[in-house]
């Protein structure tokens, strides 16, 4: 342990500027684990917090989140009608972009009945939910809104009346939650040139079939975009109720799909989440044998450099374990001072990431035997190399 100490006094510039290259390069390993699992939280973060028994979405569909979904306001009803059904709660969610700020910022709206309560802000970190039935709003803290501020979105002023933290979509944008009512109106709203041109090519239309006057007045609403559909119904079901048996007679009878939350969050690992995973997955495996790599390099050059005191160390006699100890402490100590830095540089990374980093203590805990089973298996081979080295070498033989 001495003599390996003194090694490095006496290259400990090399020995800081090795460390805190290994360093830099472990901490995007590290940074990576968190990403991979973050990306997972941010995936079924919705699915999760939103308290619902059962999913209704469209027949056919593996919606809401990985595939659009459209049934009609009305299923809800037929929903809540159902026995086993204590309640019933219409969700509209759409991803939009909007300048906020004086910049354009992507998010996905949240339209959810304020009195059922099902599908509303989860974890408020300031401020409260929505009660008024229009013009107010929730938002993500990652959205940069203050609370009280009024935000124009479409043609109206919404007043900021609540701040959530870490309400994200699967693409880790902010959420924005408003009453149902303004967030259909939000989704279809036109500007109004582009409405009064609609009409005017329906009037045409309608001229063409020889209807005019008072009747075309009254056929134009329908020919025009409703915006009476949403993308699922959360349902809560009733003390003692049998969720398969509810699923199946909403199956069979309102000729839709069901899934439970935990269908839903499988839905999102093994469709929406899952080539991103597997990317993000290959890339963190590809960085950790490439920092398995360069440490086994590192070290080996090291022991090249000091060869021929290695030789001489041989010619005085020193014994062969002394030599091992001397490259193994060299090589145990790059690993662990450059890991520690590592996580220090990962934390201090962290608080202004753009994306949600989850770090699982497990993982990490992995990601270190991983480093040091590779530092022992590069010591191992710069042993082999030094054990071979003759002593006749610190004579200049």
């Amino acid at each position: 342990m001495e003599l390996a100490l003194k090694d490095i006094r006496r290259h400990l510039g090399k020995f800081l500027a090795t460390i805190l290259g290994v360093a830099m390069l472990l901490a995007i390993v590290l940074v990576m684990n968190g990403i991979y699992q973050g990306n997972i939280q941010d995936g079924v973060w919705l699915i999760d917090h939103t308290r619902a028994d059962l999913w209704v979405v469209e027949r056919g569909r593996g919606g809401p989140f990985n595939e659009a979904s459209r049934i009609p306001l009305d299923s809800v009803k037929s929903v809540a009608a159902t026995p086993g059904v204590a309640r019933a709660s219409p969700l509209l969610l759409y991803t939009a972009q909007r300048p906020i700020h004086g910049r354009e910022q992507q998010f996905t709206v949240i339209g959810y009945d304020i009195l059922a309560g099902a599908g509303g802000p989860a974890r408020l970190l300031q401020g409260r939910a929505i009660v008024a039935p229009h013009y107010e709003m929730v938002a993500d803290r990652k959205l940069g809104l203050r609370l009280g501020e009024r935000v124009p979105l479409g043609q109206d002023r919404y007043e900021v009346v609540g701040i959530a933290a870490g309400a994200v979509d699967s693409g880790g944008n902010p959420l924005v939650y408003l009453a149902l009512p303004d967030a259909q109106k939000l989704q279809f709203e036109q500007d109004p040139r582009a409405l009064a041109a609609a009409a005017a090519a329906n009037l045409q239309r309608l001229a063409r079939a020889g209807i005019g006057g008072e009747q075309a007045e009254r056929l134009l609403p329908l020919l025009a975009a409703g915006a009476s559909s949403i993308n699922t119904v959360l349902v809560t079901l009733a003390p003692g109720a049998d969720g398969a048996a509810v699923a199946r007679h909403l199956r069979d009878w309102l000729y839709v799909n069901v899934y439970t939350s935990g269908e839903e969050r499988a839905l999102m690992l093994e469709g929406k989440l899952a080539r991103m995973s597997a990317v993000l997955g290959l890339f963190r495996s590809l960085l950790l044998l490439v920092s398995i790599v360069i440490i086994a390099l590192i070290v080996y050059v090291l022991t090249i450099e000091k060869i021929r005191s290695i030789a001489t160390l041989k010619l005085i006699g020193a014994p062969n374990a002394l030599i091992v100890r001397l490259i193994m402490t060299q090589s145990m100590l790059l690993t662990l001072a450059s890991f520690a830095l590592a996580y220090g540089l990962r934390e201090l990374i962290a608080p202004g990431f753009p994306r949600t980093l989850a770090f699982v203590p497990q993982e990490t805990a992995l990601t270190f035997a991983v480093m040091v089973a590779g530092g022992v298996a590069a010591s191992l081979m710069a042993v082999w190399h030094a054990l071979r080295t003759p002593a006749q070498l610190a004579l200049g033989g």
